[in-house]
């Protein structure tokens, strides 16, 4: 008897236009930033067509997520099919983005975590050292440590992170979102890397301290354990967007792309300038949206590749290195700049021996600039608690401004270089302004059960219209 296989590939769709006009899918929260911040809704935001996508379901096609900011879905089909949908009168692009070949880089993902997460045992209390190189310690002792902020650390897995004590001094974690398609369960047994990267932003015990202890947040899923394709960076354009529209400030993602199970799509070098994949720009795209967009430079430092991969490549984000608690950058943090020529990493934390909290509970040694960029997320978080009305690319502007080589950025390894969080915190208002000007104070007020927003001399509903 002979079986009959059909290869199901995935695939990004890109429709023609957005007919529906329908109202954008955000929070109470994601509307409250937007009019705080003066952010103005746009073609952006309006949902990916459900007529559209309707007719794609009718076909056969199995739709993952949609993309609201490149008007498209990421979906499964075989090849007939997809040279069916490209001739769609409203199908503009079918790119595939993953097929089946062997997942020959999972040897490499294994080897980089390995190198990231083994390291020995350490006592706790290192954690304090770590916070030290960026000066952040004087302003938890103020009392900031995250309270009022919300994050996102998107990773690819959180193994134990439900069950740990030290994610459990309150109810900080407010939901998690998976958005591969690996049927493992979200806390199973997925990788202990994001476990790991929360643990400098949230752990509490015996000594351990995060960086940012008091902040909320969101975990979220777009690394998948067994392939390493083209799809994983629209996985995470689906994070992104999802984080937006929850109303996220702050994005910590240590991930990164450049090299495929599928040799073909392995990306140039001068793809890295922001502009060349979906995962960068939509890194960019939350920045001018309100988040601070936090990404690992990646470890290929002391590799053939040497450089940046996606989304690190990306504007108006902070890219972080790893260095020692002695300011010297790790010999595996990736160099940069981007391909067009601007200072990557823009800023470094302690990578090179940071202490992490394992899924067991113990804390370890261990490299990798992933364990730098969520110390930097922290950071700005805390430093946003003592700053509550200034935007992201203000909060932005105080962490490169601060640190300690920003009128000379010539070490590729070591962009501006490490931030002090007290620094940062005493910059003067008026240099913030993306314009050159502070923002106005906001506040939120009620009236007559409607939330209101005053910013300056006018006042605004939750959704951004001027209430006379």
């Amino acid at each position: 008897m002979h079986y009959l296989f059909i290869i199901l590939s995935v695939y990004f769709v890109t429709f023609l236009d957005k007919p529906e006009k329908t109202a954008p899918q955000l929070s109470e929260r994601a509307w409250e930033q937007r009019a705080k911040w003066g952010i103005t809704t746009d073609q952006m935001d309006y949902p990916v067509s459900p007529l559209y996508m309707g007719e794609l379901t009718k076909m056969g096609v199995k739709i993952y997520h949609k993309s609201r900011w490149f008007n498209g879905v990421t979906c499964e089909m075989d090849k007939e099919l997809a040279a069916k949908v490209a001739e769609l009168k409203f199908v503009t692009a079918v790119e595939m983005t993953r097929d089946d070949s062997k997942a020959v880089a999972q040897i490499r993902k294994s080897q980089w975590q390995k190198e990231q997460t083994n390291g020995p045992a350490t006592d706790k209390r290192k954690t304090i050292d770590q916070l030290k190189v960026y000066n952040l310690l004087p302003l938890h002792e103020a009392g900031y440590e995250g309270q009022g902020i919300l994050m996102t650390v998107c990773d690819g897995g959180f193994y134990n992170a439900a069950q740990m004590s030290c994610f459990r001094p309150s109810a900080l974690e407010l939901g998690h979102f998976d958005f591969t398609d690996d049927t493992d369960d979200f806390y199973g047994s997925t990788g202990t890397h994001g476990t790991e990267c929360l643990s400098t932003i949230s752990a509490v015990e015996d000594g351990y301290y995060g960086a940012a202890p008091k902040a909320q947040y969101y975990l979220m899923r777009s690394e998948e354990m067994y392939t390493e394709s083209p799809k994983e960076m629209d996985n995470l354009v689906a994070a992104f967007e999802k984080a937006d529209s929850l109303g996220v400030n702050i994005f910590s993602v240590s991930l990164g792309y450049a090299m495929f199970d599928n040799a073909s799509w392995t990306l140039p070098k001068s793809a890295l300038d922001g502009k060349s994949t979906r995962a960068s720009l939509a890194a960019t795209i939350a920045a001018r949206k309100g988040m601070l967009v936090c990404v690992a430079a990646g470890n290929e430092g002391n590799k053939e590749w040497h450089t940046l991969s996606v989304p690190s490549d990306a504007d108006s984000i902070l890219t972080v290195g790893a260095v020692r608690t002695d300011s010297v950058p790790g010999n595996f943090s990736s160099y940069g700049p981007s391909a067009d020529g601007r200072v990557k990493p823009e800023v470094c934390a302690v990578g090179a021996g940071a202490v992490v909290m394992t899924p067991q509970g113990y804390a370890i040694s261990a490299n990798g600039t992933s364990f730098a960029t969520p110390l930097i997320a922290g950071m700005a978080a805390c430093i946003w608690s003592a700053l509550p009305n200034e935007n992201a690319m203000q909060i932005r502007e105080r962490i490169i401004r601060s640190t300690d080589r920003y009128t000379t950025p010539t070490d590729p390894q070591y962009g501006y270089g490490i931030p002090n969080a007290m620094v940062a915190c005493a910059l003067p208002t008026g240099l913030m302004s993306v314009t050159g000007n502070s923002y106005p104070i906001t506040h939120k007020i009620v009236r007559n059960g409607q939330i209101l927003i005053i910013r300056g001399e006018k006042t605004y509903t939750i959704t951004g219209q001027v209430v006379e």
